[in-house]
């Protein structure tokens, strides 16, 4: 019985000793792990080490009846389920510390992964979304002040409206013109008008800061107040500025002053005035710096006419006359718009018809090219010094000799700094042609109207003294004729 006892005590014994010797082993890793890995980690490391069983310890109660101790006994000499005994060299285990890093970096990684793989496409998004509405309110703001007008130019354009013109020709016509940014705004705004669209043919003034609505009135309904008068203005080839001017003030159309001012500021958006030379020249007469772009034509305005209208209308002219052959042939010829007109309109001052103008053309042509000839360079044409006396002399507040002289062909070598009068057609077309001679010299009857061409300066002199004879003569007989009358009276 105390042999039993003894063996029990024995194993008791043994077990508290393996599991001190346990806890001993456990607890250098777990502080190890904790170093390493973290707390957290560490904590894991734990709760999957093998729980030490607790020990109950049993010991003997000195005061024990008879019957206990043989019920005790006999309970010891029953035959008892063998324990488990743990091995010594057994221990407890522990995670390892690589894979625990490994595990917690990995799952590290992969919320981040989440998190990356979501942001961009947020981003995206949000970016997109952002972008669309800019683009649509800055959309919706343009087409808004295209259809009110706000913040576009205040000037009046001449359109020309044809017959039967539908919605989108006119849409399309404005939008050349620069009247409007958007054809297919204008063509939708028109579809929710509740009146139909019946626009009149002919001239209609529009400006670009007019609303859609205001447009469209002007372009689809007579004017309601009393029609004003019409007047028919006919400006004569090789008319000057300032006598057009005048004529349109003795017709009741506007003051000669405001005609000069607007027609001289130009900047009405035609295609021509794209071609004048930007930098002006500083002898150019600037109270006719547009002067050679009236085209001589018969015009219809009206009593009272804006000065703007009157001159958008011989702009729109004079713009449809310098076709794209016209252009094309000056510039082969390396001529600019200015020296085209200008010659032009010492062409149209010398010669009274086309076929003279051919050849008083080729002469100016001559002289410009071979300034090496008798000639040196110098048209030497009457017209311009009478341009000079007649015309720039007398509108000059100050007098400016170096402009006097610039014009003066006879003093001055080359064009002059601008034109001297209007040319037509024929005179434009005239300096196009470039006809070919050899001629340096002309002189022309004023009565007879008849043109006499010279190669030599000799030539030329021998042709003045018969043209000066043929006036002497012609004047006489026509003092002698107006003698007869009067005595006959």
């Amino acid at each position: 019985m105390a042999d039993n006892n003894n063996d029990v005590i024995n194993d008791i014994l043994n077990q508290l000793d393996n599991a001190k010797k346990n806890e001993a082993e456990v607890k250098p890793v777990q502080e190890k792990t904790e170093e390493k890995v973290g707390k957290p980690a560490a904590e894991a490391v734990r709760r999957e080490a093998p729980a030490v069983r607790p020990v109950q310890k049993h010991t003997e109660r000195p005061q024990q009846n008879e019957g206990a101790r043989q019920s005790a006994s006999a309970a010891s000499e029953q035959p008892r389920p063998p324990r488990p005994r743990p091995r010594m060299d057994e221990a407890a285990p522990v995670r390892n510390n690589a894979a625990v890093k490994r595990n917690a970096a990995h799952h590290k990684k992969k919320k981040k992964k989440r998190r990356r793989s979501r942001l961009p496409g947020v981003l995206i998004l949000t970016v997109s979304i952002f972008a669309v509405s800019i683009c649509l309110s800055l959309v919706i703001i343009a087409f808004g002040k295209d259809m009110f007008g706000i913040g576009k130019e205040d000037i009046t354009k001449m359109i020309i409206i044809p017959e039967n013109a539908s919605t989108e020709q006119i849409s399309q016509q404005l939008y050349d013109e620069g009247i409007i940014n958007s054809p297919k705004c204008f063509q939708l705004f028109s579809k929710f008008r509740k009146t139909p669209d019946v626009y009149l043919p002919g001239e209609h003034f529009v400006s670009p800061n007019m609303a859609y609505e205001t447009i469209i009135d002007t372009l689809t309904n007579e004017e309601k107040e009393e029609q004003k008068e019409a007047v028919n203005v006919t400006f004569p080839e090789a008319i000057t500025l300032y006598k057009a001017a005048d004529l349109l003030e003795q017709n009741g159309v506007c003051s000669a002053s405001d005609f000069m001012f607007y027609f001289n500021a130009g900047g009405y958006g035609y295609d021509f005035e794209n071609k004048l030379n930007k930098n002006t020249n500083t002898l150019r007469f600037a109270d006719t710096r547009m002067e050679g772009y009236l085209f001589p034509d018969t015009y219809t305005f009206t009593k009272e006419m804006d000065p703007e209208q009157v001159c958008q209308k011989i702009y729109f002219n004079f713009d449809q006359k310098l076709t794209d052959d016209r252009i094309k042939r000056m510039e082969s010829l390396h001529l600019s718009l200015d020296q085209l007109i200008t010659l032009a309109s010492i062409v149209q001052a010398e010669a009274p018809n086309r076929e003279d103008m051919n050849l008083v053309a080729s002469v100016f042509w001559n002289r410009l090219e071979h300034e090496d000839a008798e000639t040196v360079g110098m048209l030497q044409s009457d017209p311009t010094k009478n341009y000079v006396k007649d015309t720039i002399r007398p509108h000059m507040t100050v007098i400016n000799n170096d402009i006097l002289k610039a014009y003066d062909t006879y003093q001055s070598k080359g064009l002059p700094p601008g034109a001297i009068c209007n040319p037509g057609l024929d005179a434009i077309d005239a300096v196009l042609e470039k006809k070919p001679s050899d001629y340096y010299y002309f002189i022309a009857n004023i009565y007879t109207q008849k043109t006499y061409f010279s190669k030599t300066n000799d030539e030329h002199l021998q042709n003045t003294a018969m043209v000066k004879a043929d006036e002497a003569q012609y004047e006489a007989e026509q003092a002698a004729r107006e003698a007869e009358e009067g005595t006959d009276e």
